[in-house]
């Protein structure tokens, strides 16, 4: 059954809609907002339902003169993706209510909650690079919005600027990769397929070779395990997901546990097929059992519990990269699987700490204890979940980790891989045994003995019950029945996923295998370390506090504040206050991207050769050149203006010669024109300055600088010429008059050139009127500063620019 293009673009747009109508949901329900998110996210997921067992792709149009569409694909693997995010965003926005209860900024918090979820749900069924590009970066945009909700604490804005510049930084290295991508499918299906992701991943065997025999597989293998790896929190990018969590619990639950953090596991399965090979294995299992084994050992060290719950979301997501990067089906199966399987878990752990924040007032581990007695329902859903968490049987967590641990025992018979067919079996029961310890210090939270400090702890309101007791009640279900998660949603998407997928069958092993054994070994070890726990925990703290290097922050706040610092100080050079100063930059700049452009585009060795020059012209220019170097060496200012207007008036002479008779006449007229009125303010205008060595030998490379640029654009300009295939004048002049309205080809001209070129000039005059303001500000700043100059005063210039009138 093919998708419904309708019923799609409504599935992505009502969230949108949704967004621009908060501001009229907050005046009409006031706190109770959420619930309408509630109705607008079951909307969704009921519409993404209607397409349940259709498979195909979409289109709407978009951008049709570059081949762009706003292309949808709907699969297994898209639907699972969308269908969480639409289904836990109900339950967040039927939480949301209670926990932000006298809460201000609500406007700001639901659009930007709204605007999450149609992002997302876009990233999961978007087929065209530059949709998924799109989608992309606008959960990069609401995520920022909402880690910064809190606007008046600092930690809250370090945090929101720490995920955009990591989040954003990683999406260009994915933009780049998706544009070498577009390249080869331009080759391989023709421009119009340029971008088209559905069609990449209907001929993956195709699009492999093409990138291999292009030298471009390794390349794009990077750039995009770059963008999977900082929206996925993987190491050593991992930081920002922790700090993170200064965002209100409801988006901790929705962004950094369920949906936006596993944006980047999605599309590594999602391209998965194409790129699958023994680089893509040793290159993702090695950073996902990396990722996976270094935050549950900082989950451990956690003092907090959205901190132990955000090391544990990092680490979890190493377990799924992983999973995707064994190229066995097992590792596919893996990937798949404990997607749902976390989402479940990890959303209702998340808002089971916002409701132990929101009743017992603090979320410090330490403080915390005993709470069974306090919040009996909620500790039914803890054990539930964290059992989940930790991999015990027959938890639905146990049976994705069961897959891993199987993928990672199989992979040295799919590839010869030597050490690493032992290191990561190894590594992965390392990882998975701080899994066990830390699920097991979240869950004594409520078993454990209720410390003295702690107050009266308020039972929670129904809404913020509801949630998390429902995704406890499904993770129970696949706990007692994991086949039937399988059958319902999960076989799709490994369909989607797998290079060769099978049926999949899970459930509790009857007999022993090596898996059962790694299972056996980590539920054992963990269980009989916990009594040390706060041992471990004290440990690794200590480590991490006396290793800068390992502390989690580190690294982004040596960088941030180095360029930070740089970037000050390059500040404080270029803006000086100093005309010559803005000038030698902003001219060195311009001639350096022109320049270096000519010579990528070999623009300089495709112009033609030879001049067309009279006797007349050559005497011309000769003259000119005379009067630019008696410009240069005149002394005072009237005689530069006058030997200036010899050079253009001989520019003027230079047009009558080559028949441009009107741009001769604009140049004299304009000539005439800036000598008057040089004239009338000459003596306004300080004297020539005397010009340290070190500032006349940078003006004069400048200059010749400018000069080259300004020679070689005119070459290039006059020298390019259109081939008998392009002819692009002739073009023109064929359908200038049918398809311009004129009824000539002057008329055509004037107003489809010249009215570009008009519009050119009218923000030439406008930059030019800002010039002039900034100058007269400048002037009267520097009146107030020091004596104006007048006339026959000399002044002296230091090496270090600090000029006079001179510069202003």
């Amino acid at each position: 059954m093919s998708p419904d293009l309708a019923v799609v673009v409504a599935a992505v747009a009502v969230p949108f809609v949704a967004a621009a109508l908060t501001p009229l949901f907050v005046r009409l329900l006031g706190e109770e907002a959420g619930f309408a998110g509630t109705v607008v996210a079951v909307l969704s997921f009921g519409l993404l339902a209607t397409q349940y067992g259709s498979e195909g792709s979409v289109a709407l149009e978009w951008i049709p003169s570059l081949n762009v569409a706003l292309r949808f694909h709907v699969d297994g693997w898209a639907l699972l993706f969308a269908l969480l995010a639409s289904g836990i965003g109900a339950l967040i926005f039927t939480y949301s209510p209670a926990y932000m209860h006298g809460q201000s900024g609500l406007v700001r918090y639901y659009a930007a909650l709204f605007a999450f979820m149609g992002s997302i749900i876009g990233v999961a069924l978007a087929a065209d690079l530059i949709a998924v590009f799109l989608f992309w970066e606008l959960t990069s945009l609401a995520s920022f919005v909402l880690i910064g909700y809190y606007t008046a604490d600092d930690s809250s804005q370090y945090a929101a600027r720490m995920a955009m510049f990591i989040t954003v930084g990683g999406g260009l290295f994915l933009l780049v990769g998706f544009l070498l991508l577009s390249i080869v499918a331009a080759d391989i299906f023709g421009p119009g397929a340029a971008f088209n992701l559905a069609a990449m991943l209907e001929e993956p065997d195709a699009m492999a070779a093409a990138l291999r025999e292009r030298g471009l597989f390794l390349p794009v293998l990077g750039l995009l395990a770059i963008g999977a790896g900082t929206k996925s929190a993987q190491v050593p990018l991992h930081f920002w997901l922790p700090n993170a969590m200064a965002a209100p619990t409801p988006v901790s639950a929705f962004l950094h546990s369920a949906t936006m953090v596993k944006v980047g596991v999605y599309f590594v399965g999602r391209v998965r097929p194409m790129l699958v090979g023994p680089e893509w294995l040793f290159l993702f299992a090695t950073l996902g059992l990396t990722t996976m084994t270094v935050c549950a050992i900082m989950a451990v060290a956690a003092t907090d519990i959205k901190e132990l719950l955000a090391y544990s979301t990092a680490s979890h997501l190493g377990l799924m990269i992983a999973g995707f990067g064994f190229t066995s089906v097992y590792g596919a199966e893996t990937g798949v699987f404990h997607l749902l399987n976390h989402a479940l878990f990890k959303a209702a752990l998340f808002l089971v700490a916002g409701i132990i924040a929101h009743e017992a007032g603090t979320r410090e581990i330490d403080k915390l204890g005993g709470l069974r007695h306090d919040l009996p329902v909620t500790a039914v859903i803890t054990a539930i979940v964290a059992l989940s968490m930790a991999g015990i049987p027959p938890f639905n967590g146990f049976y994705s980790k069961e897959l891993l641990f199987e993928a990672a025992a199989e992979a040295s018979h799919y590839h010869d891989i030597g050490i690493l067919g032992w290191l990561y079996p190894t590594v992965a029961v390392f990882g998975s045994i701080f899994t066990v310890l830390y699920s097991l210090r979240f869950l004594s939270l409520f078993v454990g003995e209720r410390p003295d400090a702690l107050g009266h702890v308020h039972s929670p309101p129904v809404t913020m019950l509801v949630p998390p007791a429902v995704l406890a009640l499904l993770a129970a279900v696949v706990s007692v029945d994991p086949q039937l998660a399988v059958d319902v949603i999960v076989q799709s998407g490994l369909e989607a996923t797998a290079v060769d997928p099978r049926e999949m069958h899970v459930g509790l092993p009857t007999s022993y295998s090596t898996p059962v054994g790694m299972s056996a070994v980590t539920i054992a070890i963990g269980v009989a370390a916990f009594p040390f726990y706060d041992r471990l925990h004290d440990g690794i703290r200590k480590f991490v506090g006396s290793t800068p290097p390992v502390r989690p922050n580190w690294w982004y706040d040596v960088i941030v504040d180095g360029l930070t610092d740089e970037g000050r100080s390059f500040a404080e050079t270029v803006h000086n206050g100093l005309l010559r100063t803005y000038a030698t930059w902003v001219l060195s700049g311009i001639c350096t991207l022109a320049l270096a452009g000519f010579v990528a585009t070999d623009a300089i060795g495709s112009v033609a050769g030879g001049f067309e020059v009279t006797l007349a012209m050559g005497l011309v220019l000769v003259v000119a050149v005379v009067g630019a170097l008696a410009v240069v060496l005149s002394n005072t200012h009237v005689a530069g203006v006058l030997t200036l207007s010899i050079l253009g008036f001989m520019v003027a002479i230079f047009y009558i010669l080559a028949s441009a008779p009107d741009l001769a006449l604009t140049q004299l007229v304009v000539e005439t024109l800036v000598l008057v009125l040089f004239l009338l303010v000459i003596e306004e205008i300080p004297a020539i300055e005397r010009i340290a060595v070190g500032t006349t030998v940078r003006d004069i490379v400048v200059s010749l600088v400018v000069g080259v640029t300004a020679f070689v654009t005119v070459l290039v300009s006059s020298g390019a010429r259109p081939d008998g295939s392009t002819d692009i004048a002739r073009y023109f002049a064929a359908q200038a008059v049918p398809e311009g309205g004129g009824t000539n080809i002057v008329n055509v001209t004037l107003v489809d050139f010249r009215g570009f070129d008009t519009l050119g000039e009218l923000a030439v005059v406008a930059l030019a009127a800002i010039s002039i303001l900034t100058l007269i500000v400048m002037r009267g700043r520097g009146d107030d500063e020091r004596p104006a100059a007048r006339a026959g005063d000399a002044i002296e210039v230091r090496d270090d620019d600090t000029t006079g009138g001179g510069d202003e």
